[in-house]
């Protein structure tokens, strides 16, 4: 297949009268240094957690982020809401450069950018009643709402499905999807702009995610707020976000509209991760059948990242220019809505089989000649 040729535009393009984003992440780098040797103190590597990535989140959006277990996530979440300072890059919150402010600069700020935490039993205080944990965050930051805070505490208790009288109870009283809806209600305490939710679901029971996300979605779509949803599930990625990015070892690999990323992917690792997620159909003539592939190994690790792509070391289509240069993220002829890919060899926008399983394991390639 010939290589694609690249439009000039290396961002996402949009309309001049377009609105400034709410969110703008250029060049994000975290490295967790390793120490070792000899003195103990002696920094002799670093984990690259976050390395040189872009994004864009708009007002009242729903942005995906998605990985393998170790790409970043988490870290990526937790630099947004400045948990962790960056190491170089810039975050640009309405305007205003927040990469590295200080208490005083971020404080106004911080009410506006709330994060959802990935463990629900964890992430609350147990020795803290549900209405002393909901109004922390009015409390330090000084608000006090018409009607007290306790009123406002039970508004946000039944606007996440859970009990007004529930006020005076202990996490432990509570399920873990409860728990969950409890740290929803924190986070929308303080009527946020902004919200991160780290893999809000991860945790519970696969009956009590759909609930939970219908919440999160049902919030977003009545008080109009921004969400970056991190998760590994591709299925509730898809059914929560309007855009999608996807991630490996650090970097953003591929970035869209939900419609191009799952029907019209181009980078090999975006169609690896949607040949994994499991369709059920009652006939094979109930949808066409979708490709089959199967990766060798676990991501590399993060402290001695492989050269140019990435991916190379995984992939069925690498050649010398991949681990001689970096892709970088631009926009593939085909491509629309701003749908960025980092390949030198992209892939055809299509999930249909192929006549042939790519398989790179050596042990599932002799395991299926065994059952053939």
């Amino acid at each position: 297949m010939k290589e694609d040729l690249v439009l000039p535009a290396t961002r996402e393009t949009r309309a001049d009268t377009a609105p400034e984003p709410l969110l703008e992440v250029s060049g994000l780098v975290k490295h967790f240094p390793v120490k070792g040797g000899f003195p103990i103190r002696r920094t002799v590597g670093a984990v690259q957690a976050v390395d040189g990535l872009d994004l864009t989140v708009h007002a009242g959006e729903s942005f995906g982020l998605v990985g393998e277990s170790g790409c970043g996530k988490s870290t990526t979440g937790r630099l947004i809401t400045r948990l962790l300072e960056p190491t170089s890059g810039t975050i640009t919150y309405r305007g205003q450069d927040i990469s590295h402010a200080g208490r005083r600069q971020l404080a106004p700020i911080r009410s506006e950018i709330q994060m959802i935490f990935q463990d629900p039993y964890s992430s609350l205080n147990p020795r803290q009643t549900v209405g002393k944990i909901i109004s922390g965050p009015m409390e330090i930051n000084g608000i006090s709402p018409e009607g007290g805070r306790e009123k406002r505490v039970r508004e946000l208790l039944e606007t996440v499905g859970l009990n007004p009288e529930h006020y005076n109870r202990f996490p432990h009283e509570f399920s873990g999807g409860q728990r969950q809806r409890i740290g929803v209600a924190r986070a929308l305490a303080l009527e946020p702009k902004l919200i991160v939710a780290d893999e809000p679901v991860s945790a519970l029971d696969v009956s009590i995610q759909a609930q939970v996300v219908n919440l999160l979605q049902q919030v977003q779509k009545d008080l109009g707020i921004a969400f970056v949803f991190i998760a590994h599930d591709l299925a509730i990625v898809r059914h929560f976000s309007q855009r999608v990015a996807v991630m490996y070892l650090g970097k953003i690999i591929e970035v869209g509209d939900r419609d191009s990323i799952y029907a019209r992917p181009r980078h090999p690792y975006t169609h690896a991760l949607l040949s994994a997620v499991p369709e059920v159909t009652l006939t094979e003539e109930d949808s066409p059948q979708r490709e089959r592939i199967r990766l060798a190994g676990d991501v590399p690790s993060p402290i001695s990242p492989p050269s140019g792509c990435r991916f190379r070391t995984r992939c069925w289509k690498a050649q010398d220019k991949c681990a001689a240069e970096e892709p970088p993220l631009i926009q593939l002829s085909g491509n629309r809505n701003g749908h960025l890919t980092a390949c030198h060899f992209p892939e055809d926008p299509t999930t249909e089989a192929r006549e042939e399983d790519i398989v790179l394991d050596p042990a599932l390639a002799a395991l299926e000649e065994d059952r053939n």
